[in-house]
């Protein structure tokens, strides 16, 4: 272990933007970390991803050099390359198959006394758990987008969560990683997702019932209730095709008051994802954000 608890060897599976976030946390908290891909094309992506990120907390003043922290990332498509982690971190997309698939992928390959963790935003544990040899070391580890300015991590507990885990976790993060600990019990949504959604959906039906413009919205729960940002630009962060997931998700676990809006299908079915692609609720592939 490293004085703040992270493990020396850590594991990502998965390079997105989420996955790329997690890796530039655990790499400034000291840790080496083995990012896995699926292929060359996507692990060469993703390391440059972890750069630019990197290269942005030195423009900040926030890092000193970004030339040791990613001297210490290993990018690979070998899973075998993770045997010597001390805990790994599933940040595949939102998908329920590809992250059981993936947790089993990973468990056989990691030390029996290693810990397995899911980013997973809404997805249930005790479901994913149920594929794995040993669903006592499973827990989710929710991290938010930017992950390196942002200063929670969600700690989701399952059915079969060891106490001894819950606890590292708690160290991990808080000591570790510098942020601050939720811990919830596995429930769908848990407890970010769950209230992020319901304030989210709610923006957009006010939208596309002509309520308010998207500026105003946003500037409303900013402004008023002293968000960081308001719930539409945060869906374009987040990406509107994820918020999609999820509210499907929630919807059938919890009923029709989370049945997404059909202004949301329509746009993810045209492509607009958010900021990702340029447009969502607002158009980033202009300086002033126009109002898609």
């Amino acid at each position: 272990m490293t004085d703040g608890n992270i493990p020396l060897m850590t594991g990502v599976v998965g390079g997105g933007q989420m996955g790329a976030g997690i890796v530039h946390g655990l790499l400034l908290a000291g840790s080496a970390v083995v990012l896995l891909e699926r292929d060359e094309p996507a692990a060469t992506s993703a390391r440059e991803r972890v750069q630019r990120s990197c290269d942005k907390s030195v423009e900040r003043g926030k890092l000193a050099d970004a030339g040791e922290p990613m001297s210490r990332l290993t990018t690979t498509t070998d899973a075998a390359d993770l045997a010597d982690c001390g805990l790994v971190i599933e940040a595949v997309p939102e998908d329920e198959q590809l992250k059981r698939d993936t947790l089993q992928r990973v468990e056989a390959v990691i030390a029996d006394d290693a810990a397995l963790a899911t980013n997973t935003s809404s997805i249930s544990l005790d479901a994913l758990a149920t594929s794995l040899r040993h669903p006592e070391r499973l827990l989710g580890l929710h991290f938010f987008n930017p992950v390196p300015a942002s200063k929670l991590v969600e700690i989701v507990i399952a059915t079969a969560t060891d106490e001894v885990w819950r606890e590292r976790a708690v160290e991990w993060v808080s000591e570790g990683l510098g942020k601050t600990p939720v811990v919830v019990a596995d429930s769908p949504g848990f407890a970010s997702s769950r209230l992020g959604v319901a304030i989210g959906l709610e923006a957009i039906r006010m939208l596309e019932a002509g309520v308010a413009s998207a500026e105003d919205i946003d500037a409303a729960m900013s402004l008023g209730y002293g968000h960081p940002m308001g719930p539409l630009r945060l869906t374009d962060l987040v990406g509107l095709d994820v918020r999609l997931g999820i509210a499907r998700y929630l919807e059938r676990e919890l009923g029709p008051r989370f049945a997404p809006p059909q202004l949301l299908i329509d746009l993810v079915e045209q492509g607009h994802h958010g900021r990702k692609t340029g447009r969502g609720f607002y158009d980033w592939n202009d300086a002033k954000e126009k109002t898609a």
